[in-house]
């Protein structure tokens, strides 16, 4: 899949028979429009049904219709909302004791074992019981409704043998049936607390939206969706962070990072690999036409891990602050309903285990199997062990009673800020200091790309400054900071208050001014501490062997940071500008006349860029293309959008720009101002 995020993002398929779709936006845009991209086939068969499969189904009256997966609008939106009431937050906090006790109890089976597969003795279970419970099911049968889900998944998403289709289909049929007897036995007396029960007296309400077959297609798909895909997910996340032993540690000492690593495991190896969809009309994904009628595999899994929206996507990071944006759930009007459901399940698994058992480690040497399908991805056994004299509870039995408070929901980006120690400050010119940052337990930072910055909180707000070390130093990080007299406080406070040894918060690294590296050439503007981010990109590109130019102005150069930096790494690409010794930078004779396959990137003071340079002010806030404050309408002419505020459609539609960051992608363009 990285493969295909590089080379071919859109490709076709011989063997399934599919578009197979792998980069985020991309990904994101067909989950956001679906009436271009029908849900319809989401659970179509992948492989097609022999005959005596169709004639088992057909004994057991086998009548799967639409679900909320997979129906269209606007009858999708409308059954949606009918029965939305039982996710709501204040409804799922009521599940909440029961998880808990639950998830003890479990644990108490295994604790002084020393020895377990947690699939099978916990992490399977659990969250069928929970399924069961939310829906309104009783508990009896829990053995043959796990046989039930899993065929139901490889009927769908796998690729079964003639020969094991017809006992797929048994068992399916089965299922089916089990669901229909479930729901009569509710319809006697609908006043539980359950999902169905619900359903039921809504149906009273609204016959023509909840109707009978709707009902018992829902029964049968809730038990799988809320059961098997937060097993799935459980277990990828326990094993992605025993694999990763300082990351588990970090988490044992402070479970408030427990909801922001349940969604970086999430991002990272969640157990939705792939949706489908189908074209209804001739379209456009990237630069791919796709006729109507085709079929796309859209792998959010692969989103999850493109480069262009995660900062280093490869690595286990808990303190990313944008980790929530990950598909694993989905986007748009067809996103799981039961997502913080799972959520609540998963951070209460991670607190108990990593509370009671902090000292458990995978058992090594061991085979991880999953069951073949397209879909979702788990393992189907997962081997842990511990020394039960280390239990902490034999020293301390209080800390069973002991327990963080979660808020139901995505986690909030201000959960996610990393603590890091000030290592070196260092005046690197007048007015700029720069801070050197490395992890207190001396761990390895996150990488980062040319263009990145962290946001360094200072009291109640954070301030974005851009990363200008190297890039490939795993033990610390640097900004540099220019003292802003006019500004909010937060620069003279780290110039006068922070020293070596002091702790500070950052979050990040993320990047929203990403480098090209597929450009012939590049021309690289600097003004003042726009250097910063510029530096980055020029260390990068001579790493490449790339052809560039540095262009770098300010009022002295002792003034201007990195002068002897740049002159030792980037000496004959180098060109300065210091104003007060007469030289100046004419940005129209660098920019006047474009050359086929270079690239600009600029960086410095409000009279440096865009617009402002020719005097128009345009109102603007964030100045990275996440607002929308600067939209202007675009008149003529081919835009290259660098926003993450105009949807797909809208760009294709090509008439508004974000004119903070994005610019003409061929010759030029014509606003209306």
């Amino acid at each position: 899949m990285r493969w295909s995020r590089e080379q071919e993002p859109v490709f076709y398929s011989p063997k399934l028979d599919y578009w197979v779709i792998s980069r985020y936006d991309d990904v994101k845009a067909i989950f956001r429009d679906n009436q271009v991209f029908s849900p319809s086939i989401a659970l179509e068969k992948i492989t097609p049904v022999s005959q005596a499969a169709q004639d088992t189904l057909r004994r057991y009256n086998y009548g799967m219709n639409r679900t909320l997966v997979n129906e269209d609008e606007p009858a999708h939106m409308e059954r949606r909302r009918a029965l939305m009431h039982s996710f709501a937050l204040e409804e799922l906090a009521h599940h909440e004791p029961m998880v808990r006790q639950l998830t003890r109890e479990y644990v108490d089976r295994i604790i002084d074992s020393g020895r377990a597969d947690l699939v099978d003795e916990m992490l399977w279970e659990i969250p069928l019981t929970v399924a069961l419970h939310f829906l309104g099911v009783p508990e009896e049968d829990m053995d043959t409704l796990r046989k039930y889900s899993i065929a139901h998944t490889v009927n769908t998403w796998g690729r079964p043998s003639p020969e094991e289709q017809v006992a797929v289909a048994e068992m399916v049929g089965k299922f089916w049936q089990y669901a229909g007897k479930v729901l009569d036995k509710m319809r006697q007396d609908p006043s539980g607390h359950g999902w169905m029960q619900y359903g039921i007296r809504r149906q009273k309400e609204l016959p023509d939206v909840v109707t009978d077959s709707y009902l018992q297609s829902m029964m049968m798909a809730g038990i799988v969706a809320a059961h098997e895909t937060t097993a799935h997910a459980s277990a990828n996340m326990f094993r992605l962070l025993l694999e990763n032993r300082d990351v588990w540690e970090e988490v044992c000492e402070n479970p408030s990072l427990i909801p922001n690593t349940v969604e970086e495991c999430l991002r990272y190896s969640g157990s939705v690999v792939a949706w489908r969809r189908i074209a209804m009309a001739d379209t456009r994904i990237g630069d791919v036409d796709i006729p109507k009628g085709s079929k796309l595999l859209i792998v959010s899994a692969s989103a999850n891990h493109d480069d262009r929206h995660f900062e280093n996507p490869d690595e286990l990071d808990i303190y990313r602050d944008n980790t929530t944006d990950h598909l694993t759930f989905g986007y748009g009007a067809h996103q799981c309903m039961g997502k913080n459901l799972a959520r609540m399940e998963m951070r209460i698994f991670l607190e108990e285990l990593t509370k009671r058992l902090p000292h458990m480690e995978l058992v090594p040497d061991q085979t991880f199997t999953f069951l073949p399908n397209t879909s979702f991805r788990g393992p189907d056994h997962l081997w842990v062990q511990w020394d039960p004299a280390l239990n902490p509870e034999r020293r301390d039995p209080s800390l069973l009673d002991r327990h963080t408070s979660f808020t139901i929901g995505a986690p909030s980006k201000q959960d996610a800020a990393r603590q890091l120690r000030v290592r070196e400050v260092h005046m690197e010119a007048e007015g700029i200091v720069r801070l050197t940052l490395e992890d207190p337990h001396g761990r390895k930072l996150p990488r980062w790309s040319a263009g990145a910055h962290l946001d360094v909180i200072v009291g109640d707000y954070g301030r974005k400054y851009s990363l200008c070390g190297a890039h490939e130093e795993e033990n610390h990080l640097q900004v540099a900071i220019l003292r802003d007299l006019q500004g909010r406080g937060g620069s003279t406070y780290i110039h006068e208050q922070i020293r070596p040894g002091m702790m500070i918060k950052v979050r990040g690294p993320k990047n929203h001014f990403r480098l090209d590296e597929n450009a012939g050439s590049y021309l690289l503007i600097a003004g003042g501490i726009g250097i910063t981010p510029i530096i980055a990109m020029a260390d990068r590109l001579k790493s490449l062997g790339k052809d560039y130019e540095i262009h770098y102005a300010g009022r002295s150069l002792a003034t201007m940071a990195f002068v002897e930096r740049l002159r030792s790494d980037h000496d004959n690409r180098l060109h300065l500008y210091p104003s007060q010794e007469g030289r100046r930078m004419d940005l129209e004779t660098l920019t006047g006349t474009p050359k086929p396959g270079r690239q600009v990137y600029a960086c410095g003071p409000e009279r440096l860029l865009a617009l402002r340079a020719v005097g128009v002010d345009v109102p603007s806030d964030c100045e990275e293309g996440l607002c929308g404050t600067c939209e202007v309408k675009l008149i003529d002419g081919e835009v290259d959008h660098r926003d993450k505020v105009l949807t797909q459609s809208e760009r294709e539609e090509n008439r508004r720009m974000m004119a903070c960051c994005s610019r003409a992608k061929r010759g030029t363009i014509t606003v209306a101002l």
